[in-house]
């Protein structure tokens, strides 16, 4: 039989498999670990048979949990259950297909018994470019904006946004998405028909429309707070990174950093201020081993192929930043008030009076000093901008450029 083991056998899984694994997405909860032993060492048919007959225990299973267990499985209907998803535009993805994403394979034993799927992308193809963006549902607007950037930079860097498509952050970075025209897909804690909170209804439609939306849970299933703690751990694995946008330190946010961690992934915060409560999980995780990042440059260089480098970030460059060494060092010698005499200047500048004079003139042509009878002083504009405070775009930078280093330093 197909499927056993999750390195699957080459061969993709056949209709009782696929009726087998339908039938245990209504018996077992999301990240079941000993089902997931179950389906390694016995297969998904046999399991489902022992879970509907009763005849023959499951390994671990005491009695009160068969007895449950038997009663749902009893009344699951795997045939509706895929008819009606068809109707709907869902299609149920195993292990072993085509379609399927390997890096759930990482999650072992807590592997998901299938994905059930809503948008018409690949769910392979796109995992294999996605990045994770979670966050805070109660965000502050510095959180919402900073989610929206970065799912909006990603996409238009050919990167799948992934969400929870809930309030707050993920509902912005879904948006940020989806308004630059690019890819994005929300994993659900309940059935894929059934969009929930229901306030995003019309979001997750649309990410069905131009995205995927995926979770574990059959058609019509209900979230509860245990389901959205372990559809993280999905999120996290099927991604190649986690970006935490806002969380404090309770948020359910770092229970998806904290996965990525454990299964290898690249784990990212956006810092916030340093007295917000919102952001002081954030925080914690950035002293560990999560990276900071501040755009989606920045993520994309960390989690992408090679090349894909954030551009190199400085402060303006400063007319004074191009000076020769002995310029400035001679322009640093002139009293921030009134006109000072050469010989001082020099001594100060630790050169000669000969090599400050010959400074001195280059200067004044540069515009950062003037010559008073015998003295010299700072001119008005290099005294109000902090002695050649200014832009790359000031006339004087490209002056400086032009003026290569050739005399000899004494002071050197």
């Amino acid at each position: 039989m197909t499927g056993r083991g999750h390195g699957g056998t080459g061969s993709e899984p056949g209709t009782d498999e696929r009726l087998a694994r339908v039938l245990l997405t209504r018996v077992v909860e999301p990240g079941d670990e000993a089902a997931g032993r179950w389906l390694r060492e016995l297969g998904a048919v046999e399991a489902a048979r022992r879970l509907t007959t009763g005849r023959q225990p499951l390994p671990g299973a005491s009695d009160r949990r068969r007895t449950g267990m038997r009663a749902r499985a009893q009344r699951a209907r795997p045939e509706h259950d895929l008819r009606v998803a068809g109707e709907g535009g869902v299609r149920f993805v195993c292990p072993g297909e085509p379609e399927w994403p390997a890096q759930l394979d990482d999650l072992g034993d807590a592997r998901p018994v299938g994905l059930w799927v809503r948008g018409g992308p690949h769910l392979r193809l796109w995992a294999l470019r996605s990045v994770a963006v979670v966050g805070a549902r109660a965000c502050t607007e510095y959180g919402a904006h900073m989610a929206g950037a970065l799912g909006a930079g990603l996409a238009e860097r050919g990167w799948v946004v992934v969400s929870g498509g809930a309030y707050g952050v993920d509902g912005a970075a879904h948006r940020g998405a989806l308004g630059a025209g690019g890819a994005t897909a929300a994993v659900l804690a309940c059935g894929v028909d059934r969009p929930y909170p229901r306030g995003h209804s019309r979001l997750i439609t649309r990410i069905a429309e131009q995205g995927l939306v995926l979770g574990e849970l059959p058609p019509g299933d209900h979230p509860t707070p245990s389901r959205f703690v372990l559809r993280n751990r999905v999120i996290a694995a099927l991604t190649r990174g986690t970006v935490v946008v806002e969380a404090a330190y309770r948020s359910g946010a770092l229970s998806t950093a904290r996965a990525a961690q454990r299964l290898g992934r690249f784990t990212m915060g956006v810092p916030g201020p340093a007295t917000s409560a919102l952001s002081a999980g954030v925080h914690e995780l950035l002293r560990g081993e999560a990276v900071l990042v501040t755009d989606a440059a920045e993520v994309a260089e960390l989690v992408g192929d090679m090349g894909e480098v954030a551009p190199e970030r400085s402060g303006p460059v400063l007319p004074r930043d191009l000076l020769a060494p002995a310029a400035a060092r001679v322009l640093a010698a002139l009293p921030a008030r009134g006109p000072a005499a050469v010989r001082e200047i020099a001594l100060d500048a630790g050169t000669t009076v000969d090599d400050a004079v010959g400074r001195l003139y280059e200067l004044r042509s540069l515009g950062f000093v003037e010559r008073h009878g015998d003295g010299w002083k700072l001119t008005h504009r290099t005294v109000i901008s902090g002695s050649g405070a200014g832009t790359d775009a000031d006339p004087a930078c490209s002056a400086v450029r032009a003026i290569p280093e050739t005399r000899a330093d004494p002071g050197s």
